[in-house]
């Protein structure tokens, strides 16, 4: 996705309470800030989401591209991210699942949004699925 499709995501996030029209119409909704692994400087992506329990949910498909995308590569530098979910801000700390776990969760996040079972199909790498819990304790949105 161009920056400049990002960035118009991330407006109308913020302009409308979390809810976005467009692709994204009726999709859970989160805005990730990471802090770039060469830069140091604040990164800022919309996401979809699915939730576990209490952890976030969210995976790194990149569209189905051959390499990680750069979010994925901050939060494996940096795991401390901030998310907007709605109206909230708050930090959490990213963790990568691996195996059963992140195989369950990828499935379940592709039965409720397809496509991901598609960009799996594109690439030879694993996509990577990551479970954020909130740093503070209290449950998400």
């Amino acid at each position: 996705m161009s920056d400049d499709f990002n960035s118009n995501v991330i407006k109308e996030f913020r302009e409308n309470g979390g809810k976005v029209g467009g692709p994204f119409e009726g999709q859970r909704m989160l805005v990730l800030t990471t802090i770039g692994a060469k830069s140091g400087e604040p990164r800022v992506n919309p996401l979809v989401y699915t939730m576990d329990g209490d952890r976030i949910i969210v995976i790194a498909s990149k569209g189905g591209a051959p390499t990680n995308p750069a979010w994925y590569l901050n939060l494996l530098k940096n795991p401390v991210a901030t998310l907007e979910i709605g109206t909230e801000k708050f930090q959490a700390k990213a963790t990568v699942t691996e195996g059963a776990e992140r195989d369950r969760l990828f499935d379940a996040q592709a039965t409720l949004m397809p496509g991901f079972r598609e960009y799996q199909k594109n690439t030879d790498r694993v996509i990577p699925v990551i479970a954020f819990e909130r740093i503070d304790g209290s449950s998400a949105a």
